[in-house]
């Protein structure tokens, strides 16, 4: 483990994000707000901690490839520096008092979970508000992808990085040159906001809440700028407009390259996607059944607070136009399985993703089939690709490991006083990345009553998720450190 070299790509992490701190700055210039002081303390901090990672290794010299476990280790370190980091704009601005809140609300922001601890999100300031909204866009597409983008050194053996940042079983190199794919990746993603952004202006929505919610929509956040989230403006064509930047951030960002190259058919071609948009659908008509007539006369509302509710869980983005714990129980449990399911593999989504779904429902159904026919040799495919066995056991293992730390994870938090379902339902929002929850952490309330240690711990869960567990859990095996 190469630690001069490490802490090298930590250090320009860190330049990268107190660089990226401007942005709010400018906002405070503009709306002439209190926090200015606050993000510039937070620009000087992470500057100088930055650059004097990067001093400290200059000398450096050696092999710029990065193995699987210097990758591994960078994404983890990486993204743990960074949310401290970015919680300093929270922790000098005036309505955060604990640096366990400001962590808390900064690790949600760059995993896109989108759970909060600010009680009254409209009375902060214009530039705290706009940077909860930038580090979510930040996190969606990912800062090492990002990294690999702008840093043509990391290009150099970057695919260890990549595959340890990129949220997908089986990452896909759009082109030959890695650092080409994040650019690629991220011109699509820029392009989709800007087009969203300027649809919700067309709508009517003002410019700084249009360009907030288009930062919180394509990395499937959830944060917004006003305390009732979405359902603040009570709007049909906002609904449907986010609905759909929701559900196409849910697809595989590879589909879209492809769309967007002439390939007309590459969203109907693929299992997942067909599989992905379908259940989508299915839940959607499903709760519009049961809540019509007992939660709503129309069959329009219906539907539409339905398949936004739905849209918003499955992707794991989190914004709220109703309270689903006030929809009957079916509707309830359709959405607490929509909070492990999540969306596509290569989306910015969070959850278990429906490749791995997939793959699941055939490997069950291999197994059942050899009990019949146990001298039959069958292979699992997917998008008429074999599964290599060591994928499939990858993937089997991932689930398995997911649904052991959101059963300890729940165990944990709800040993620190919590009820059964706010400790379940805030785990597994956090573990998915997902944001709102149930019981006293659901789409009216906020995280900001539970016990400090247990804010800890729903962030460790937040990059968790965000990271698809092996790259944080793999730093606790002891063979990982052995030569």
């Amino acid at each position: 483990m190469r630690w001069p070299f490490i802490l090298r790509i930590i250090g320009i992490l860190l330049v990268f994000l107190g660089l990226a701190m401007a942005a709010p700055l400018l906002c405070s210039f503009l709306y002439n707000d209190t926090a200015r002081g606050g993000i510039v303390q937070s620009i000087g901090i992470t500057l100088f901690v930055g650059i004097i990672l990067m001093v400290l290794s200059k000398n450096y010299e050696g092999d710029a490839y990065i193995n699987q476990k210097e990758g591994m280790t960078v994404v983890a370190l990486g993204w743990l520096a960074i949310g401290l980091f970015g919680a300093l704009p929270f922790y000098f601005s005036p309505g955060v008092t604990s640096f366990t809140d400001a962590f808390f609300e900064s690790v949600s922001g760059f995993t896109t979970t989108g759970s909060s601890i600010m009680t009254n999100i409209e009375g902060g300031t214009p530039s705290l508000l706009f940077w909860r909204s930038l580090i979510q866009w930040l996190g969606g597409m990912g800062i090492i992808v990002l990294s690999l983008a702008i840093l043509p050194f990391l290009g150099v053996g970057g695919i260890q990085l990549y595959k340890a940042e990129v949220p997908s079983p089986v990452p896909d190199k759009l082109t030959p040159r890695l650092s080409d794919s994040a650019k690629i990746l991220w011109m699509v993603y820029a392009g989709m906001t800007l087009v969203e952004i300027i649809l919700l202006l067309a709508g009517g929505m003002p410019l700084f809440e249009s360009v907030c919610h288009a930062l919180t929509t394509l990395p499937t956040g959830g944060f917004s700028p006003k305390n009732a989230s979405i359902a603040h403006y009570n709007n049909a064509y906002f609904d449907y407009v986010i609905v759909v930047f929701m559900l196409l951030a849910g697809i595989n960002f590879s589909l879209h390259y492809q769309m967007l190259r002439g390939k007309s058919l590459a969203f109907w071609k693929d299992t997942e996607c067909r599989f992905f948009l379908g259940l989508t659908l299915v839940f959607t008509l499903v709760i519009t059944w049961d809540i019509y007539g007992s939660v709503y006369d129309s069959i329009q509302d219906a539907f539409r607070f339905s398949i936004f509710q739905v849209s918003s869980i499955v992707t794991t983005t989190g914004f709220a136009t109703a309270d689903y714990e006030r929809f009957p129980g079916l509707s309830q449990v359709i959405i607490f399985v929509c909070m492990f399911i999540g969306a596509s593999a290569g989306s910015t989504g969070g959850g278990m993703k429906c490749a791995r779904i997939i793959v699941c429902f055939k490997y069950c159904y291999r197994e059942l089939f050899k009990l019949i026919h146990p001298r039959s040799i069958s292979q699992i495919r997917l998008n008429n690709i074999v599964i290599p066995d060591d994928v499939l056991r990858s993937i089997m293992g991932f689930l398995a490991l997911y649904m052991l730390l959101f059963f300890i994870s729940s165990i944990l938090l709800a040993s620190m006083g919590v009820d059964m379902l706010t400790a379940i339902g805030a785990v597994a929002s956090c573990i998915g990345n997902i944001g709102p929850g149930f019981g006293t952490v659901g789409p009216a309330e906020n995280f900001a009553h539970l016990p400090d240690l247990g804010k800890w711990l729903l962030a460790w869960c937040m990059l968790l998720g965000r990271l698809e567990i092996y790259t944080v859990i793999i730093l606790f095996v002891p063979e990982f450190w052995k030569k």
